[in-house]
């Protein structure tokens, strides 16, 4: 297959042909920063989402659950400083009657307008605040829109983020777009933040689902910064055929897109992490020669999300016991005896037990602001990752005063 995928600078998730997309502050959040959000396609898309396994679930999540499931969507509203969630019926039907308000003003059918909701747990949605906001949305939405849109969705991130791919498969061109949020209660039970990825490409509804989720799976679920999964965690794919190219399974376009669409959600992931809440380093952990891939991924899951593991990243400490101990508690199978541990190049330990190493040349090491943890089980073909990031005081000053930062 020939094909290539190029990175489009300064892309957002309106880049793809016929979508528009646009941001403001409607006075939801206390800061008075841009606080809702939309974007909408010319034509109705296939559509594809993922979402929490959180018991608790958003009102606005569970109503674009809902509707997603039909596999249609034209339009998307995203409102941050509010979760919408713990708010009873009143909250459904909030974010149903404020669907069909913007629905009304952009001319399309409600039932293909989606809401999304992130922010503080438990308090009702300004109504009149978003329809006003809405109103002066609706008439604002462009191609150019992107920037305003992935700023507005922010919560206590610290920057936007999007990207973009350009598509060339057999003569035919095609892009994806992608604007995404997500600083902190971010944790892998399914995608751990808001993304809205956009694609002129045509795709039927259950392949657009599959592709997703397959997505999802290796990128967005495969990252933590502190193992609290949000009750509103949302990945959305809309796909409206603008380019006139059609994606069918098993295609070498469909492989094409995704590679396209992994490479995206791998970057967006990436600066996810590297926005984090207090956040200074973002390291991946790998675990290979497991005696298959589910155990991997369980050993690389219990170190990323051990807050000893992560305080002794932030001090650059290459305090190796605490990687070992977490894969020894991590409900795995294997064998303790046979393993190797590297940090960076260095290994710290083999065949379960200390070697000697430079304490202050992996120290140095670690002062990077990415890094990489390997272990070598020796014991199988399996292998996995997860990306992580540190614990600083700076994540606990964050969440101890987070109702008044968004």
């Amino acid at each position: 297959m020939v094909h290539s995928i190029e990175v489009i600078a300064e892309g957002g998730v309106a880049t793809p042909a016929g979508f528009k997309a646009g941001g403001l502050a409607a006075g939801i959040k206390k800061s008075g920063a841009p606080d809702l959000a939309a974007l909408v396609s010319d034509t109705p898309c296939a559509a594809g989402g993922v979402f929490t396994t959180n018991a608790l679930k958003g009102a606005s999540l569970m109503v674009t659950r809902e509707r997603v499931q039909l596999g249609r969507a034209q339009a998307v509203w995203v409102n941050s400083g509010n979760a919408n969630s713990c708010t009873g019926e009143d909250g459904l039907q909030a974010a149903r009657e404020l669907s069909a308000y913007l629905a009304q003003r952009l001319g399309i059918d409600a039932a293909l307008t989606l809401p999304n909701s992130t922010g503080v747990i438990g308090v009702p949605l300004p109504l009149d605040k978003i329809r006003a906001g809405m109103d002066s949305l609706a008439g604002s939405l462009s191609a150019a829109g992107g920037p305003a849109f992935a700023r507005a969705i922010m919560t206590t991130d610290t920057v936007p983020k999007s990207s973009a791919r350009r598509v060339n498969v057999n003569g035919k061109t095609f892009s994806l777009g992608a604007s995404a949020k997500g600083a902190g209660m971010i944790h892998p039970n399914m995608a751990t933040m808001l993304t809205y990825i956009t694609t002129d490409a045509a795709l039927e509804p259950g392949f657009t689902q599959n592709q997703i989720a397959a997505a999802c799976a290796k990128t967005f679920n495969r990252f933590t910064i502190d193992g609290d999964t949000s009750c509103c965690d949302t990945v959305l794919l809309l796909a409206n055929g603008a380019s006139g190219v059609s994606i069918e399974p098993g295609s070498e376009e469909a492989a094409a897109f995704a590679e396209a669409l992994h490479d995206l959600c791998w970057e967006l992931t990436r600066k996810l992490a590297r926005d984090g809440e207090g956040v200074t380093k973002a390291v991946l952990i790998r675990v290979e020669g497991a005696p298959g891939d589910a155990e991997a991924v369980t050993i690389a899951r219990s170190i990323a999300t051990s807050p000893l593991v992560k305080t002794a990243l932030h001090a650059a400490d290459p305090n190796w016991g605490r990687i070992v101990n977490a894969a020894g508690y991590s409900g795995a199978a294997f064998d303790i005896a046979k393993i190797d541990v590297f940090i960076g190049e260095t290994a710290v330990m083999k065949r379960g037990a200390p070697v000697a190493f430079s304490e202050s040349e992996v120290h140095a090491y670690m002062q990077q602001d990415e890094l990489i943890v390997r272990l070598a089980l020796n014991q199988g073909a399996g292998e996995g990752f997860y990306l992580t990031t540190d614990f600083s005081k700076e994540y606990v000053d964050i969440n101890a005063d987070y109702r008044n930062r968004t």
